[in-house]
């Protein structure tokens, strides 16, 4: 943080606590770092600021306040995703929750348009969207079973809707008050226990180490593994209890999956495709496996078959393929870059949101959508632990 922002005597300020990481971290302790890898200047400094001014810190600013060196390219996504942000505030449930089309009120739905907001740099307890992003995680919470599920009434594939909230339970936890932080951290103890006995089912050696659609499924698959990992790096990140073995044995699981290192099958045997390539990407990159034989030949392997909007699970897509190729840099990061955030941009709606135009996404509605465009947008940002190098 030197150079940053020191306090009248010097010394440098203490992080604000919605903001610590763990010892060791690579990301400091507000929670989104200046790095030379692509973050925002501009917004970091304005979070640090917020959140320094909100506790009463006096400031001197040394080399802050200075012209706006942002690209045309990069303030068109700061206003694209302040639309989709609206798009979606306007769009939440009476209940705290946020629906699909096909299948209504779900956790997974709801945590996807919380965990937008925390992208963006938006917290509970501060800001527009304060009460938007505390009813859903309230919403949420109150919708864990017994058991520690984290699902609504209706859906397909429950341990989608638990992955997913799970994650966002474990970033969201070091970002808000104590009593809802408490609350959190409670919930995420009892979903990380039901993800890791859900992987401890006895399975083949094919499906060994992956998740599936139910707790007690006997076999795997790539993109419900996916969330899995991603909750369990979160919730590790955190400082819950999840044993490296089981990291490692998920791990172990994607490789599996690798296409002779030119792509990702949604199960062993199986064909890839622009979406499950991303998947496999990130799954191993977040894990701390990076730039393994098996990651960058399914970058290579996307440069040359990028994502297209005509294609299946677009936007699933979209959201895997950013993420997982920035998390691996380089030329990967800034090809993808160049093709997928124009797409992007370029099928945003007036109204802000985002529209699923091919098979089952154009029965999902645009929070499905909209949500995983601005989590694609926002990954430069680096609000979102889980998602900064």
């Amino acid at each position: 943080m030197s150079g940053l922002l020191r306090l009248a005597d010097g010394r440098q300020p203490m992080a604000d606590s919605r903001f610590q990481f763990p010892a060791g971290d690579r990301e400091t302790e507000i929670g989104c770092r200046l790095s030379a890898h692509g973050s925002r200047p501009d917004k970091v400094r304005r979070a640090f600021l917020r959140s320094a001014i909100l506790g009463g810190i006096g400031l001197i600013l040394p080399d802050l306040i200075r012209a706006d060196d942002r690209t045309e390219r990069e303030k068109q996504i700061d206003v694209a995703i302040s639309k989709a942000l609206d798009h979606l505030a306007k769009r939440q449930n009476p209940s705290g929750a946020w629906a699909l089309d096909q299948f209504g009120e779900q956790t997974s739905s709801t945590s996807l348009a919380v965990m937008a907001f925390l992208a963006a740099g938006h917290v509970p307890g501060e800001g527009p969207y304060d009460l938007h992003i505390q009813r859903g995680i309230r919403w949420v919470l109150d919708h864990q079973q017994a058991n520690g599920m984290l699902i609504g009434d209706r859906g397909h594939g429950p341990m989608y809707s638990h992955g997913i909230s799970t994650l966002m339970l474990a970033e969201v936890a070091g970002m808000t008050d104590d009593a809802l932080s408490e609350r959190c951290r409670e919930a995420l103890k009892k979903a990380v226990r039901l993800i890791l006995s859900a992987q401890s089912v006895r399975k083949d050696r094919n499906n060994a180490g992956g998740w599936r659609y139910a707790p007690t499924s006997p076999d795997s698959d790539l993109s419900v593994t996916g969330w899995q990992l991603l909750a369990l790096r979160a919730a590790k990140n955190l400082g819950s209890d999840v044993p490296a073995e089981h990291i490692d044995a998920a791990v172990e699981y994607v490789k599996h999956c690798s296409i002779r290192n030119r792509g990702f099958g949604y199960q062993p045997g199986s064909g890839s495709s622009p979406t499950r390539a991303g998947t496999g990407i990130l799954c191993l990159e977040i894990c701390g496996v990076h730039h393994s034989p098996e990651a960058l030949g399914a970058a290579d392997a996307l440069l040359q078959d990028p994502l297209r909007a005509d294609q299946e699970w677009f936007f699933y897509g979209v959201y895997y393929c950013t993420i997982g190729m920035f998390q691996v840099g380089g030329k990967h990061w800034e090809q993808s870059k160049g093709h997928l955030i124009p797409l992007l941009l370029n099928l945003q709606a007036e109204d802000g949101g985002w529209s699923g135009r091919q098979g089952q996404e154009r029965g999902l509605g645009t929070v499905y959508a909209t949500t995983l465009a601005v989590l694609a947008l926002s990954v430069e940002y680096q609000y979102l632990p889980i998602y900064q190098r």
